[in-house]
């Protein structure tokens, strides 16, 4: 491995920097991937990253030998970092110091909706948003769409939410959610608090879009108007509504229950 010790070295400088900046990761259309966890997903479903960026103390460990010796199978640049020196390019405590740094996967949008999808209206909580992209990888779904307004999908904090959903679907960002939605050629469903038709009680035996909103407002009334059918979960208790990645859940494994 080649071995960093200096802070004014170019490499670590700009990984620094895309580790503190969301603006920094768009404009250079890269990201970082913290952990075995999302390094391994990312090794065995989406190829080579750019760059593969190993604490000290966490180099004799079997899992991160594993992972670096794959790389440089590959040809991957490893590099060493003394403890110091990695602490600030990670977010995660007591995590183990292995990053990869990857471009960014920026998949051609396609012209219409024609299979299972999911469509998030400014869902800004990057929790939520991780947790519902694991939802959907887990239910099958393979694309995802992002209004402007939502969360930056390859961010650090929804990358570890998602636990490498990300490298299981096409994720497309700043999406018109307005015009795909009516150039759609499947249903699209809403959830709405006012619903009368509740999830359990409609048809999801066939290829749709699920329509989810903001944590607050949910999905705004434009889109609302759009949508093919609006849906209701529900809530016997006394909670006002559901998170709304638990929402997300309880519609996409309705659908999963209803085709198998």
């Amino acid at each position: 491995m080649k071995a960093i010790t200096s802070r004014e070295n170019a490499l670590y400088k700009e990984l620094k920097r895309l580790a503190g900046s969301s603006q920094a990761r768009r404009k250079a259309g890269q990201t970082l991937l913290d952990g075995v966890h999302l390094c391994d997903a990312c090794l065995k479903t989406h190829g080579r990253p750019q760059q593969c960026i190993v604490g000290e103390s966490a180099s004799t460990l079997p899992e991160v030998v594993d992972i670096v010796a794959r790389c440089e199978a590959k040809n991957v640049t490893c590099v060493l970092l003394p403890d110091a020196l990695f602490k600030p390019l990670s977010q995660v405590e007591n995590g183990v110091d292995l990053l990869f740094l990857i471009d960014t996967p920026a998949p051609m949008l396609p012209e219409k909706l024609t299979q299972l999808a999911v469509l998030l209206d400014a869902v800004q909580d990057p929790g939520n948003l991780g947790s519902i992209l694991r939802s959907a990888a887990a239910a099958g779904i393979k694309q995802v769409f992002c209004s402007p307004g939502t969360a930056q999908a390859w961010s650090p904090r929804v990358l570890r939410a998602g636990m490498g959903a990300h490298f299981l679907l096409q994720v497309f960002e700043n999406v018109d959610l307005a015009q795909l939605i009516r150039s759609s050629d499947v249903p699209v469903l809403a959830t709405s608090p006012h619903a009368t038709k509740t999830v359990y009680q409609a048809d999801l035996r066939q290829p749709l879009a699920w329509l989810f909103g903001h944590e607050g407002q949910g999905v705004s009334d434009e889109l609302m108007a759009l949508a093919t059918l609006k849906v209701a979960i529900p809530q016997p208790g006394a909670m006002e509504s559901l998170n709304v990645a638990a929402c997300a859940a309880v519609c996409l494994f309705e659908q999963v229950r209803q085709n198998n």
